[in-house]
């Protein structure tokens, strides 16, 4: 049953909204007009759902008088056809609505921050690395976000040992926390002679940006180190002491921004990376809670988990969370991440809906 009672009170929030965007004052606060749009464009989604589904019930309706009352068997016969494919469409776009209805996340809005560390492997590691951190830009290009590096830590052969940034735009940290994980590569190393597949593994880690009403953090807790940015090789990209090291005392994390040539602005940088992290902390102990009530499929706490493999042999990715696989390995790795991305989406809203 679809709540009518939160339909209309949805046509109400939409309606204040309506008239708010059309008042142009909104726009002196951009941030502001920016949140009411977007919640405006949500409740237009959830409207025009509903609208579609209360369309479909008359044309069954309709529908359903000719299967009775028409004489000429070949038109009831086509009558019922219709019939079904009306009631299959109204089942999808009903689950449309429900996932649309869950409660969402208040997390999902904001911007992210991405890490993606080596694991096993060596320099294959790196250089997958490498190879997801081109895949994760090519994907907000494609979304029209804004990417701005934070660290990196090169090897000698064009890989990362280590590589974040920062993800600015609509529903970023809703759109990529699936990609937390282990990403496990499957390839042909170019220094194997002997064409033997090896496996490494690399770590992603998204973190949902926290602003300072978010987490509260005490000076007093904090260890910071300034040092000189560096790149591949050990060269010194900078003269001046400018990278920063931020070490939380009580959790033990540690955080560094080196982009950046200003001390000051890497330090900016580098809190607002350990608050995501505390934020992220939290978030993972309500997770691993859930989960330890239920089995869960997609909203894991468990961030060491393997997620995803990669095999370059067959052009084949498989998501071990949802038992999906496809073959289009280089397409996923250009950016092409959506057939993965709303399936998982998909599976989390309906753990949240229990169904």
């Amino acid at each position: 049953m679809i709540p009518i009672d939160k339909i209309n009170s949805l046509k109400n929030e939409y309606d204040i909204l309506r008239d708010r965007i059309s008042d142009l004052t909104e726009m002196n606060d951009r941030k502001e007009y920016k949140k009411i749009n977007r919640r405006f464009n949500e409740l237009q989604n959830i409207l025009n759902t509903y609208q579609s589904i209360e369309s479909i019930k008359i044309q069954l309706e309709q529908t359903k008088s000719m299967i009775f009352n028409e004489i000429d068997q070949d038109m009831v016969n086509l009558a019922k056809e219709e019939y079904e494919l009306l009631e299959n469409n109204l089942e999808e776009i009903t689950q449309n609505l429900k996932n649309l209805l869950a409660p969402q996340d208040p997390n999902d809005e904001k911007n992210a921050i991405i890490e993606i560390r080596a694991g096993t492997g060596g320099e294959e590691a790196a250089l997958f690395v490498a190879a997801l951190n081109r895949m994760y830009t090519r994907f907000c290009e494609l979304k029209g976000w804004k990417k701005s590096i934070i660290s990196f830590n090169e090897t000698g052969r064009g890989g990362f040992r280590e590589i974040s940034f920062s993800l600015e735009g609509d529903n970023v940290y809703g759109t990529m926390r699936f990609e937390s994980g282990v990403h496990r590569v499957q390839r042909v190393p170019e220094t194997e002679a002997n064409g033997r597949i090896h496996t490494s593994a690399i770590s992603v880690a998204v973190l949902p940006e926290a602003d300072e009403i978010d987490v509260q953090i005490n000076e007093n807790d904090l260890k910071v180190d300034i040092y000189k940015a560096q790149g591949a090789g050990g060269q010194h990209v900078n003269t001046t002491d400018s990278a920063v090291r931020i070490t939380h005392l009580p959790t033990n994390i540690v955080v560094t921004c080196q982009d950046e040539r200003s001390q000051i602005k890497n330090r900016a940088k580098a809190m607002e990376v350990l608050r995501s992290k505390l934020l992220d902390l939290e978030i993972s102990k309500q997770e691993s809670e859930i989960a330890s009530s239920r089995k869960s499929q997609v909203g894991t706490g468990d961030r060491s988990a393997k997620i995803r493999t990669y095999n370059y042999p067959q052009s084949r990715i498989t998501d071990h969370r949802i038992n999906l696989t496809t073959h289009n390995l280089s397409g996923m790795l250009d950016g092409e991440l959506d057939e993965f991305i709303d399936a998982l989406k998909i599976a989390y809203k309906n753990e949240r809906l229990g169904t």
